[in-house]
């Protein structure tokens, strides 16, 4: 069994812009085509998680006092297998709401696992640039990305507010671009699971943890 976390990358729930929450559409579309009898994908919502004000990231908090929420979630990134990163585009780079969820955790969690890129938004681009700049932030996580990615223009004239295709969309055509990128996600997890597990990766290489260990001899 797999264990693929959804991080919905988008806190905004207003009018306008319409419809509200067009990234909850992307987000339960994903969920309907990873879901299978080996597979068990989770969504997190950012509107479901009280962050800390002023930002301070889990690794920060003395030992067993982070807050309990905060804590659970770390456990459930270093559990989990895969990741979905969903995010529109602001100023051609990844959502505030979703870098500022991911950076309140240490990129050990996210260690030795791959992740698929989803992009989306109303207009005709589908953030494509975005998902650019998530390449390499996501690299530094140590989560790395798949090569398919999927980009989503005009997203509310394809998935209703359960993530189903509309009438007149083609949904097989639609299923079958994001199975492209979640067979390769599948793919990957599957192997990166097998190797972390395997003898010679009960100790793997240390994430940094000092800027000059960045430094050349």
């Amino acid at each position: 069994m797999q264990t693929i976390l959804v991080f919905l990358g988008s806190v905004r729930d207003s009018t306008p812009p319409r419809p509200a929450r067009l990234g909850l559409r992307v987000a339960k579309a994903c969920l309907h085509q990873l879901a299978r009898p080996v597979v068990a994908p989770v969504l997190i919502d950012p509107l479901d998680i009280d962050l800390p004000r002023p930002f301070k990231p889990v690794f920060a908090y003395a030992a067993d006092k982070a807050p309990a929420h905060l804590d659970a979630l770390a456990r459930q990134i270093a559990a989990a297998d895969g990741y979905v990163m969903i995010s529109p585009e602001y100023n051609h780079s990844m959502s505030p709401a979703l870098a500022d969820l991911l950076n309140h955790f240490g990129s050990s969690l996210f260690a030795y696992k791959p992740c698929s890129i989803v992009t989306y938004s109303a207009g005709q681009w589908g953030g494509t640039r975005a998902a650019v700049n998530m390449r390499s932030f996501l690299a530094e996580l140590g989560c790395l990305p798949v090569s398919a990615m999927i980009h989503i223009p005009k997203a509310q004239e394809v998935f209703d507010p359960e993530g189903q295709p509309l009438p007149g969309v083609d949904g097989p055509q639609w299923a079958g671009y994001l199975e492209r990128s979640f067979q390769q996600l599948f793919w990957w997890a599957e192997a990166a699971q097998r190797q972390r597990i395997s003898s010679d990766m009960q100790t793997p290489a240390p994430f940094l943890r000092d800027p000059s260990q960045r430094n050349a001899p």
